[in-house]
């Protein structure tokens, strides 16, 4: 996987964190520069975490499965974008103003929940994961930070886009991914 590529891949997963960074901003009535920094915090070291955690369970099943493994990247990605661009089109979800560290790490865990499952394909794809979930994290980091503050000027206008453009890329990811395994592509 390319630098290309896995900034699109960093990109689309940081959508969802976003999205909730937009609502959180949404929600606070004085941004702080500690919302700031905590959204980044919360949501950019998830986003880090998860495909590290992911990629070392897939590590464990990627032999059984390898002739698959293509498919399986595949599907999760469709599956992850497919969601990201139904939730667009979703009821708005409420958000409280609330930084608190249970309310910010249930945050966190559920936006990043679909790191988990791209950290799992990284480990059929043989992807250096320290590399890559340094790039999933510092570029969630950014758009959370810039989310917050967009969503405290702006409202929720660009909340909606921000998710289907995610599961766009990851949806686009996915295929190409396919396409190089099947030999379509190179």
């Amino acid at each position: 996987m390319g630098i290309i590529e896995l900034l699109l891949l960093a990109v689309g997963l940081s959508m969802d964190a976003f999205a909730v960074s937009i609502c959180k901003g949404l929600s606070v009535q004085k941004l702080k520069l500690k919302h700031i920094l905590l959204t980044g915090i919360y949501f950019g070291g998830f986003q880090a975490l998860m495909p590290v955690i992911g990629y070392f369970v897939g590590s464990r099943f990627a032999k059984l499965i390898s002739a698959y493994d293509h498919w399986i990247v595949f599907i999760l990605l469709a599956i992850i974008g497919g969601s990201m661009i139904m939730e667009a089109f979703g009821e708005d979800e409420n958000i409280a103003p609330d930084f608190g560290l249970k309310t910010m790490l249930i945050l966190a865990v559920a936006t990043s929940i679909d790191a988990l499952a791209v950290g799992v394909s990284f480990a059929f794809l043989k992807v250096n994961i320290i590399y890559a979930a340094s790039i999933i994290g510092v570029t969630t980091y950014l758009f959370s930070a810039i989310g917050i503050k967009i969503g405290n000027i702006f409202g929720s206008k660009y909340k909606s886009k921000a998710e289907i453009a995610g599961g766009l890329i990851l949806i686009c990811i996915g295929i190409k991914v396919l396409l190089e395994h099947l030999g379509i592509i190179s």
